[in-house]
């Protein structure tokens, strides 16, 4: 019976069954092979429910779906542009920074091409930067933010390894703490690749915005002042949320409830962006999402009580030991394992599948929980764009209308940078840890 259980959930799994349902099955069986009763199920489904950090999901899902609806997009790219633009490779240095904002703002890497690249893309190529080079930037640059509170995903990481409970306790702040020096890393790590690579090109850039043609020869001190009375009401909500929670004075959730309430009035009533008839429609989008994050979430969670029982944490850690002595060995062995994940799947499903596996046994070589959310993060950004079937290659391909070869070829650059980055991170744990511990 087990092995036609095992069968039946294989075959369903390669004719594109629901992620959910494959879990929910292999939960199921193993609970009968156990002989424990079913009803451990939905009890462990039911189990999220009393998890307040949830709250925060659906909340700043909620708002970035806002922020992509508006035209948040455009004055970001002004604001950064007015302040960067002018040195050299400047707008190449705007673009990098604006998707790593956008996305942490928004929680989604595909979002962030759709939104910003239609602007960015053809102001690189008027400014003289190469088709390849442009594509190449834009399309790497889309998973930059993933580390950058208020990352849904760095959310769900804590949701989950939270509900496990091994090695040192940790918050979510913690692991919004943790991204920011990794963050900038790679970020720093794609701007100086990007100097070196124009160095002797011409510095001429035409600005995203502003009336203004031509690269200007230092700060515009009115194009600025223009920028931020256009962003006027969207620069407080990352002081407000961020220094909130960094000072303890808003929990995450509390933080969540003010961001939707504020990026709400700011689009509807004081931009205007979106009218309020608007709303619903945008809810139902985000809540669409969230509930399949949150029903992955509750099978993953029952499935991941079976293994428990079945010390099979255990007994892949006990297994990995004997052949892998040295964490450094795990680490490598690690990354490798994730960017193909991060190439295969969606970074939630990811999470919820991966996370209760691979935690108790980093724990076992000694690796920090929040050292190794910051690595797993890292690396399913870098496996956005990684081939055969990073989702972000499909994505600009469709946006751009170019080939995915085409796309291969523009991205390998900038993810042999990335991935230096990465194993800085791996292997020098201070980066996710000197804020936190």
């Amino acid at each position: 019976m087990t092995a036609l259980g095992i069968a039946v959930l294989l075959a369903a799994a390669l004719a594109g069954a629901p992620l959910v349902a494959v879990l929910m099955g292999a939960a199921m069986l193993g609970f009968l092979a156990s002989g424990i009763d079913l009803a451990a199920v939905p009890i462990e489904v039911y189990r999220i429910v009393d998890t307040p950090l949830l709250v925060a999901l659906p909340l700043f899902t909620y708002a970035g779906y806002v922020l992509a609806q508006a035209n948040t997009s455009q004055r970001l790219l002004a604001l950064v542009e007015s302040l960067f633009g002018w040195l050299p490779s400047g707008l190449a240095i705007v673009s990098l920074t604006a998707c790593a904002l956008f996305t942490a703002l928004t929680g989604a890497s595909g979002v962030t091409i759709v939104a910003l690249g239609a602007l960015l893309l053809p102001a690189l190529r008027q400014a003289g930067y190469g088709e390849r080079f442009s594509l190449g930037l834009v399309t790497s640059s889309g998973s930059l933010g993933l580390l950058l509170a208020p990352s849904v995903p760095l959310i769900l990481y804590g949701v989950v390894a939270q509900q496990i409970d091994v090695g040192p306790s940790f918050t979510i702040v913690d692991l919004f703490k943790a991204g920011l020096m990794p963050l900038l890393l790679m970020l720093g790590c794609l701007i100086g690749w990007t100097l070196w690579a124009r160095r002797g090109a011409a510095n001429a850039a035409r600005p995203l915005a502003g009336p203004s043609h031509g690269r200007t020869a230092g700060l515009d001190g009115a194009r600025i002042r223009a920028a931020l009375v256009a962003a006027r009401w969207e620069l407080p909500l990352p002081v407000v949320v961020l220094g909130g929670i960094y000072s303890g004075y808003f929990a995450i959730s509390e933080a969540a409830a003010v961001t939707a309430a504020y990026v709400t009035i700011a689009q509807t009533l004081l931009y205007r962006d979106l009218k309020l008839r608007d709303l619903p429609a945008v809810a139902v989008k985000a809540m669409v999402m969230v509930g399949g994050i949150l029903l992955i979430l509750g099978v993953a969670l029952a499935f991941t009580n079976f293994l428990v029982d079945a010390e099979v944490p255990q007994r892949l850690f006990d297994f990995m030991q004997a052949h892998i002595e040295s964490p450094i060995a795990f680490l490598a062995l690690l990354n490798i394992l994730l960017l193909a994940l991060g190439a295969l799947l969606d970074i939630f499903a990811a999470l919820v599948i991966m996370v209760p596996l691979i935690l108790p046994v980093a724990v076992g070589y000694g690796i920090d929980p929040v050292h190794l959310g910051i690595v797993f993060l890292a690396n399913m950004q870098i496996g956005y764009f990684t081939p055969p079937v990073g989702m972000n290659l499909f994505i600009a391909s469709y946006r751009f209308k170019k080939p995915v070869l085409t796309l291969y070829a523009a991205c390998w650059p900038f993810m042999v940078v990335l991935l230096l980055a990465l194993l800085v991170i791996t292997y020098v744990p201070w980066f996710s840890l000197a804020l936190v511990r």
